[in-house]
């Protein structure tokens, strides 16, 4: 019997089911965007049961796909996107949206936090973000206590996922510890933190906590109708989606950082020491059981996605009528341009800052000369502008550059872009196999959870495989350390400016 794994990765831009074999293989895929509802600025939800339904269509679709025998699956992952808000009821039930990660609603109130962190930092070892639950949470108690006063369990992405496959509840140690709710000493909830947030009463509303590989629930009969999988299917815990792809590109030590250039801006490495405070980055708990050290921010891919669908509406709609995408037709004009062709700067926050928290989207450097493709090349650069950024805060905790980085996320997709990536961070680029990476991930701990392989650093070097490494462009580099320097520099210059400017925007819109 062949045997086959199952991940459903939901991501804040595309969810994803995914099939995997033993050996790391991917044998088939089904995607769809999710569907994300942005009817208020900075708000940024989803509709729960659109959700399960499309996840239910999809898991069917790539079981027909692949043509295996749903009893083939021996085990079921959850992957999800960290932070946000996921609740049911206390019958465990849907009743109120989803808030994804890149919800800003609670900016302001996470600088409120922020400001007094060091009374829970040597606890959870975590900086405020406005996208954590706690703080989305207090958000809730204060602005709408309705749904607040109906929380049954608060849960992660994938978690939601989860209990829907199975009709059981659980969080996860790695996506607890990156949300603010765990003490990661004694790694357990810590009630010290709810009465930091303002949300003691959620404290009895956290379900029980599970590591990555342990049994989470089995198919039950009514989700197996619904999806296509076969009735008493293992499910197991699952993964946080930065733990997912950096097992995935077989990051098992601080010799490799992991970067995601997905939605979110991520870059971490795995560390037997924790980042201190000072440093401003974060520390969670790594499947493997050390410490992983994270520098992140909402400053990625999807500003190229957004920034597209403003610029060249046109152009995507004549790519589609000749059968192309617009990042075929982008990855050509990349290709055909180096460093040197766009003299525009770009900051990539239009979901939020990784320097000032009131920063926003911005081109500088634009003249009537100033072309879209100049605008365009520029945000391919700031968005890797912004991983360098955070790159440059792990190199300082760590003391040395890693041997080289593993890429994975949408931006992996177009190898002028990695291309770009090599250059401005001027360390080696390496991908590896497969597309669907939090997928690859999500089987690795299912390979172990269902006996398979014996512990995870077994199911990594079974299921990982490097395909190729791209080194930096010397001529590139030096070009890009100048266009760097003047984005910090440019950064620097207008930190004291951002605070006012939306004081300036809040009074017009009053």
């Amino acid at each position: 019997m062949n045997k086959y794994f199952l991940t459903i990765d939901n991501g804040g831009t595309n969810t994803k089911a995914i099939v995997i074999d033993t050996k790391g293989n991917q044998i088939g895929a089904v995607a769809f965007p999710t569907m994300r509802i942005e009817d208020k600025p900075g708000f940024h939800e989803i509709d729960l049961n659109e959700l399960w339904n499309a996840i239910s269509d999809a898991i069917n679709k790539v079981i027909v796909k692949t043509k295996i025998d749903s009893i083939d699956i021996v085990g079921v992952s959850c992957v999800g996107h960290g932070k946000g808000l996921y609740m049911l009821d206390e019958n465990h039930e849907i009743f109120a949206h989803g808030i994804l990660s890149t919800d800003s609603r609670a900016v302001d109130l996470a600088e409120q936090f922020e400001a007094k962190n060091g009374e829970i930092f040597p606890i959870s070892h975590q900086h405020v973000m406005d996208s954590q639950s706690p703080v989305l949470l207090n958000w809730l108690k204060q602005n709408d206590f309705k749904t607040y006063s109906n929380i049954g369990v608060v849960l992660s992405a994938k978690d939601f996922v989860r209990s829907q496959l199975t009709g059981e509840v659980y969080q996860e140690y790695g996506d607890a510890s990156g949300n603010n709710f765990l003490n990661l000493d004694t790694k357990e909830y810590d009630p010290q933190l709810f009465d930091f947030f303002g949300i003691k009463e959620m404290y009895d509303k956290m379900p029980p906590l599970k590591y990555y590989d342990e049994l989470a629930g089995h198919v039950t009969k009514k989700a197996a109708v619904k999806t296509g999988l076969a009735a008493g299917t293992p499910v197991f815990a699952g993964m946080f989606d930065i733990d997912a792809c950096s097992l995935a590109t077989g990051v098992l030590d601080d010799n490799y950082f992991s970067v995601i250039a997905g939605t979110w801006n991520i870059n971490v490495f795995p560390s037997t020491k924790r980042a201190d405070e000072a440093s401003g980055l974060m520390n969670s708990i790594y499947p493997t059981g050390l410490n992983l050290v994270e520098a992140s921010s909402a400053t990625s891919a999807g500003n190229l996605a957004m920034t597209l669908q403003s610029l060249m509406s046109e152009e995507i709609k004549n790519a589609a009528t000749s059968d192309q995408s617009i990042y075929d037709v982008l990855e050509d004009f990349l290709n055909h341009t180096d460093a040197s062709f766009s003299k525009v700067i770009f900051f990539p926050f239009l979901y939020g800052s990784n320097v000032n928290p009131d920063a926003e989207g911005a081109y500088i450097g634009i003249q009537s000369s100033t072309t879209k493709s100049a605008m365009v090349r520029a945000v391919y650069e700031g968005i890797v502008f912004a991983h360098r950024y955070h790159i440059e805060q792990l190199l300082k905790v760590l003391g040395h550059k890693p041997q080289a980085i593993r890429l994975s996320g949408g931006g992996t997709n177009s190898s002028a872009w990695v291309q770009i990536f090599a250059n401005i961070l001027n360390i080696p680029i390496q991908l590896v196999e497969g597309s669907e990476l939090g997928g690859l991930g999500g089987a690795m701990g299912a390979a172990v959870g269902s006996g398979v392989y014996d512990n995870i650093n077994e199911a990594v070097d079974n299921m990982f495989h490097l395909r190729t490494e791209i080194k930096p462009q010397p001529d590139q580099v030096k070009i890009y350390d100048q266009k760097y320097h003047m984005y910090l520099k440019l950064l620097d210059s207008l930190d004291g400016v951002w605070s006012d400017f939306k004081t300036m925007q809040e009074g017009i819109g009053e």
